[in-house]
């Protein structure tokens, strides 16, 4: 017995055998995730959507004519601006010599019109700043204001990547510092533009930061706290990503002019440099880069904050484990392991990446263009934009509450139906009923916010562990795709407010009802190799389809059963708790909701945002 317990002591320990012994979650962490790692999200929040509020459309305008500007606007209008249906046209004016009709008052306004030649004239009461009143984005020029977006969202599958690198070459903390110069000089281009296609270019450069600001801080917070906070960490970490778009809300209530708005929304994260004394870079990036001197020194400070010891012969445990899975990690890119094409070889495999990619495809489409519809509702869109942020922080709360409990397939396919049926359920109320159509947008928001939460994690248990990083960065890859359409279908609500809504309704229906041919992953020990992958969930019936409640799987399976009782869950296959959580059990338990790891141990971006 005794031999046993030496010969344990003497194998090389790992990052994550030490954390629960200088403390997973302790004074140290507790201090970088609340001050420095979480706060680290905002950017985020205020970068995708502050444009929302530059490219405001005002409600009124109409053709400008220079030969008028000595009368009132209402003699303007009445003169000069044709009408239909007692509502005056905001892309024609009648064609007239103005000057002459000035000078002799027996000249009758002809009826011929002709489109707005010397720009437009607008209602500046609500909005008076925007790039569209600054560069005349109305009328043949009203999809521009959409470009804008796209534009965004294209730099974010380039930036992921780029930073990616980055992050995994020079480490975290230097990356991070790196995106957020890229940010901070994004929104200072922003500020000075003086055309549409330069405030556009300076989207692309904001957008390359997109989502990797917030994903290299979450990385370093996951990396710094032990296995049994990984889930809480990414609970608290979306939810300051709300927080932070709350922030952004009240800020672009106080700010109304686009130029300014974009200098407060990006200047002040400059204060964000003075992390660089404080924000420690990721021991685990550091041991798998040989750099033991200073992984030491950390891990040494974290243990001193947090009142506990070292084990005595840590340093010389670590590095063995370190070069060990480093040699590992070598003899494995010299093998022919598997790659993309693994996750379509076999027809449950295939079937499986397929419905993943689509739910990924619906969810990030919708949830995103919904967060991009907020403000176009209701009677004031800082209200409505800021209630469609908040409604996202006691769904993430619900859900880490119901999915350990509930399972994730039912709850991702009610949470996507819910959420459609509530967009389309719009169009049945009438043109006026403005707070009800408010209201099912807020449930519609809430419950795809669920939706974006669970939809990671289920992803991850569902692939096997070998391709579990492939699979999740193709899926999610291909879903960020419907970043670029969504603003066209929001687009489509300035002739029809309730058109994009349907149309994201249904999308979300489509994807809650294709959930429901997954496997539940509750309470399964997960595939670990391709072939056990395709075994899980390949025997998939009806009852299965129809069950609401996850059932324990049958102890002849060779790679699913576990129980709670005779399995302890780790990081690769985590389980759901049997019994009623309590709280500090709920912040205690073990999840793979977190970034997809290398053979070396290291976490990797992938696109999520």
């Amino acid at each position: 017995m005794d031999h046993n317990n030496d010969s344990k002591h003497e194998e090389p320990m790992d990052l994550d055998d030490l954390l629960p012994h200088v403390g997973e979650f302790g004074r140290y962490q507790k201090c970088m995730l609340w001050l420095v790692c979480l706060p680290a999200c905002f950017p985020c929040g205020f970068g995708a959507f502050n444009q929302l509020f530059m490219a405001n459309v005002p409600h009124d305008y109409w053709c400008l004519v220079p030969q008028l500007a000595n009368l009132t606007a209402e003699e303007r209008l009445g003169l000069a601006i044709p009408t239909d249906n007692n509502t005056y046209s905001k892309c024609s004016r009648y064609k007239m010599n103005w000057t002459e009709f000035l000078a002799d008052d027996t000249i009758e306004i002809s009826g011929e019109i002709e489109p707005c030649l010397d720009g437009w004239e607008y209602n500046k009461s609500e909005i008076y700043s925007s790039i569209v009143i600054d560069f005349d984005l109305v009328c043949d020029k009203d999809i521009y204001p959409t470009l804008g977006l796209v534009a965004l969202n294209v730099g974010g599958p380039i930036g992921v990547y780029f930073f990616g690198v980055l992050n995994d070459k020079i480490g975290r903390k230097k990356t991070f510092f790196f995106c957020l110069t890229t940010l901070i000089l994004g929104g200072i281009l922003t500020s000075t533009a003086q055309d549409f296609w330069w405030w556009a270019g300076s989207r692309v450069v904001v957008g390359l930061t997109i989502p990797a600001i917030y994903q290299i801080p979450f990385i370093i917070s996951l990396e710094l706290v032990g296995p049994n906070y990984r889930s809480f960490v990414t609970v608290m970490t979306c939810l300051f990503y709300s927080l932070g778009i709350i922030l952004l809300a009240g800020v672009t209530y106080l700010v109304r002019d686009w130029v300014v708005l974009s200098y407060v929304t990006n200047i002040p994260f400059i204060l964000y440099y003075i992390y660089l004394w404080f924000l420690p870079e990721s021991p685990r990036w550091l041991l798998t880069k040989g750099r033991f001197e200073e992984a030491a020194r950390i891990l040494e400070t974290l243990a001193r904050v947090n009142q506990k010891e070292l084990p005595v012969s840590f340093k010389q445990q670590l590095k063995q484990r370190i070069m060990l899975t480093r040699t590992k990690s070598e003899e494995e890119k010299y093998k022919n392991g598997p790659g993309v094409l693994s996750l379509c070889y076999t027809p449950n495999m295939r079937l499986k990446t397929i419905l993943i990619t689509l739910n990924w495809f619906a969810t990030e489409m919708v949830y995103v263009g919904l967060s991009y519809y907020g403000p176009a509702l209701g009677q004031d869109q800082y209200l409505s934009f800021t209630l469609s942020c908040a409604v996202e922080i006691p769904s993430y709360l619900l859900c880490w509450v119901i999915m350990d409990k509930w399972g994730r397939r039912w709850p991702l396919s009610l949470s996507m139906i819910i959420s459609g049926i509530c967009c389309v359920a719009t169009v049945l109320l009438p043109e006026d009923a403005v707070t009800e159509t408010l209201i099912l947008y807020l449930v519609s928001k809430f419950s795809i916010a669920a939706a974006f939460l669970i939809i990671y994690p289920f992803s991850g248990e569902l692939y096997p562990t070998e391709i579990r990083g492939i699979g999740i960065g193709i899926s999610a890859y291909i879903g960020g795709l419907g970043l670029i359409i969504i603003p066209f279908i929001t687009y489509l609500g300035s002739d029809n407010l309730i058109l994009p809504l349907v149309i994201m309704g249904i999308i979300s229906v489509l994807g809650g009802l294709s959930t429901l041919r997954l496997p539940e992953t509750l309470h399964h020990r997960l595939p670990q190799t391709i072939e056990e992958g395709e075994e899980f969930g390949k025997d998939f019936s009806f009852e299965d389809c129809c069950r609401c409640i996850p059932r324990r799987p049958n102890s002849s399976r060779p790679f699913e059963e576990v129980e709670l009782s005779d399995y302890e869950p780790t990081e690769e296959t985590p389980l759901g708790p049997t019994h009623r959580l309590s709280m500090h059990q709920l912040v205690r338990q073990n999840s793979i909701m977190d970034t997809p790891k290398d053979v070396d141990g290291t976490m990797k971006i992938t696109y999520w945002f």
